[in-house]
């Protein structure tokens, strides 16, 4: 399929600028596969298609404070630095973005805080905007951490027209997650409170856990038409033998297995077994999953509105079908649906 055939018109208001009172209080609209029929719900109702035995699978990569504010050395222009990933614990060096990028060159040194408490060299250009850093540190790791969380911001997508605030350091993160390394997190797991995790867990949904770290190549704009000459930015995943002893049990007992997000499912889809069952790995995946493709682990999809032409859209018409996904996102259009980081949501079933 062509890029072209993504493109929607989305009403720039239907974009979620705040999220909801209560994590559930998002709608939900459900989409059955075999019949084609498409209603709207709240998630809260996500309980009345699920039974005993089935599962949930979800990420639980936890979000950093990946976007800094710091000034030039000299000139003092104001520099963005967005973190993309640690290259060297020791050296303290980093993958980083930088805007305006034609002011940033190897040598210079980049100051952040109002005191200047940390002090960044650029060794290396990666790309037209990257740079690799290296943060001058001479204490020890925690007191860096804890320098890096402060002078760092909720990494909000530009979509969000607004300064990051405190709400955003907690409802910009899944109630379930645990390893720190993502830039931009897994939305759909957003519409899960403590509550409902346990109302899931009462009704016998069971939970299981692994970990893809989202960079900013999930959301980057895709360039080329033909779909199959796009290529990924490689993100770190991690499944364990206790996620795979959960989602195989139920594959083998014919319960339902539901990812919980398209971060999820290109984990899961990056390892499997001959048989359709999950297994352990570890490593970096850049697979790109796009129509036609044949899916192995999971037998639906929680997923939020996405943008135009962007992977994320791709993924859910290859899961859905193209014909049936397009006429959701009309409905969704018409009924006024909040769309992307802090929209509403899908279930696929």
């Amino acid at each position: 399929m062509k890029l072209s055939q993504f493109r929607f018109d989305l009403p720039l208001n239907l974009i979620a600028q705040n999220p909801t009172k209560r994590r559930e209080d998002s709608r939900l609209m459900v989409i059955e596969r075999k019949t084609g029929k498409i209603e709207n719900k709240q998630f809260s109702n996500i309980l009345d298609y699920f039974d005993d035995k089935d599962t949930f699978v979800v990420n639980n990569t936890k979000v950093f404070p990946a976007r800094m504010y710091g000034r030039k050395e000299k000139t003092g222009a104001k520099i963005e630095v967005f973190l993309l990933r640690e290259l060297n614990r020791t050296n303290k060096l980093w993958d980083v973005i930088v805007d305006p990028a034609r002011k940033i060159r190897v040598g210079n040194k980049l100051y952040f805080g109002e005191n200047d408490e940390l002090v960044a060299e650029v060794i290396d250009n990666t790309t037209s905007r990257g740079r690799t850093i290296r943060f001058l540190w001479e204490r020890d790791d925690e007191s860096f951490r804890q320098v890096l969380a402060f002078l760092g911001e909720t990494p909000l997508p530009k979509y969000i027209k607004r300064r990051p605030d405190e709400l955003d350091k907690e409802r910009y993160q899944t109630v379930y997650a645990k390893y720190e390394g993502a830039v931009a997190a897994p939305t759909a797991g957003f519409h899960f409170s403590k509550e409902l995790i346990k109302r899931c867990e009462i009704q016998g949904i069971r939970f299981a856990e692994v970990t893809l770290h989202t960079g900013l190549g999930t959301f980057r704009p895709i360039e080329v038409e033909d779909l199959s000459k796009h290529k990924m930015d490689a993100e770190y995943y991690k499944i364990d033998e206790a996620a795979c002893a959960i989602v195989n049990k139920a594959k083998q007992t014919n319960h339902r297995i539901c990812s919980i997000g398209t971060t999820t499912m290109r984990a899961m889809e990056t390892s499997f077994t001959a048989q359709k069952l999950l297994k352990p790995s570890e490593g970096w995946t850049n697979i790109f999953i796009h129509p036609p493709y044949q899916f192995n682990v999971a037998d639906s999809l929680v997923t939020n509105f996405h943008l135009p032409k962007t992977g994320l859209l791709i993924m859910t018409c290859a899961f859905a079908g193209y014909d049936l996904i397009m006429e959701a996102y009309k409905k969704a259009i018409k009924d006024k649906y909040n769309f992307f980081t802090y929209g509403d949501a899908m279930l696929i079933i």
